[in-house]
């Protein structure tokens, strides 16, 4: 696994791991608050048949933190810029969480690149945008105690009986993002629209999804029409790390079903 850094549309310096040798890239992409770590057993688990890439997205992890215009539609750009770096030809686009809308607004950008987005624990449904004082409310609450916000929202993202220590160091991970980053996120979401995004995606959209929150598939196949997802049994927000060899088999099967197998695979 090779550590390197480029440039994103506005400068900032975006962090971003790879391995493996192959023309055709996974393209791992974190969600809120966390960083491109979470995905590192993906490397071991697919860089004999595909390019593994995974970044940091502004303001997380090893990243750059000096935007001034936050939302969706940049964090796309964030993986545009890796792919660019490593001219990159041939992607699948794998985004948990945020990362699942960051990860359409990238294929919305590279259509003749993008194969298919792959969400995880993501688009259970494709919700209106937030109203504005919502999404105020939040920002006073994480700005008011930073702690609390963060303990509340895991425990909305794990099962009860998740793993102390693994609850422990998501929590931990997640808990290193500044706050004035996880604010400026938060209001980045003012008036996004992700129905309408999904909607112009010409290339297949999947999820592999815990059972925390159910997934309405037919509600997803309004603005998506070949929509479908794998649930995985009593796992939660981050699959990958709740189960890793589980999500593995599930990606690598979602992989397959699209006629994606990487080389040699």
């Amino acid at each position: 696994m090779r550590n390197r850094t480029t440039a994103s549309f506005d400068g900032v310096s975006i962090a971003y791991s790879v391995s493996g040798s192959a023309s055709t890239a996974l393209l791992f992409i974190h969600g809120g608050m966390s960083d491109r770590s979470f995905w590192d057993g993906a490397h071991a688990a697919f860089a004999d048949r595909f390019r593994v890439l995974a970044l940091d997205l502004a303001g997380h992890g090893e990243s750059g933190r000096n935007r001034t215009d936050w939302g969706v539609p940049q964090f796309g750009r964030d993986a545009l810029a890796v792919l660019d770096a490593e001219d990159v030809s041939r992607a699948v686009l794998v985004g948990n969480s945020l990362g699942g809308p960051a990860a359409v607004e990238a294929a919305l950008l590279a259509p003749s690149r993008a194969l298919a987005v792959i969400g995880v624990d993501t688009f259970q449904d494709i919700a209106p945008p937030m109203e504005p004082g919502q999404i105020r409310e939040r920002v006073a609450a994480w700005r008011s105690d930073p702690a609390a916000s963060m303990d509340q929202m895991m425990r909305q993202l794990l099962h009860p009986d998740t793993d102390p220590g693994l609850y422990g160091d998501i929590l931990r991970r997640n808990s290193q993002t500044p706050i004035d980053v996880v604010c400026s996120l938060f209001l980045g979401l003012t008036g996004y629209d992700a129905g309408a995004a999904v909607a112009k995606l010409t290339v297949p959209l999947r999820c592999v999804n815990g059972d925390k929150y159910p997934t309405n598939i037919e509600s997803v196949r309004r603005f998506a029409p070949g929509f479908d997802a794998v649930i995985l049994p009593h796992t939660g927000h981050y699959p990958m790390l709740e189960c890793p060899a589980a999500f593995h088999r599930a990606l690598n099967n979602t992989l397959r079903n699209l006629g994606i197998a990487g080389s040699g695979g």
